[in-house]
């Protein structure tokens, strides 16, 4: 079961950001992350990561 579909992994975590503050999930463009041109829904920080494909 160690085949990755191409789609699904795009679908994933592509374009997908986590607040570093609230743990919030949000998608959006990654030149905009760095820009700090976006600020997170819930706490309004605008410091995000991008999120962590989970390990078996």
């Amino acid at each position: 079961m160690g085949t990755k579909i191409p789609a699904a992994q795009t679908r994933l975590f592509k374009n997908i950001f986590v607040c570093k503050a609230c743990g919030q999930k949000l998608r959006t463009d990654s030149i905009r992350v760095i820009a700090k041109k976006v600020k997170c829904r819930r706490c309004g920080q605008k410091d995000f990561r991008p999120i962590k494909a989970k390990k078996k």
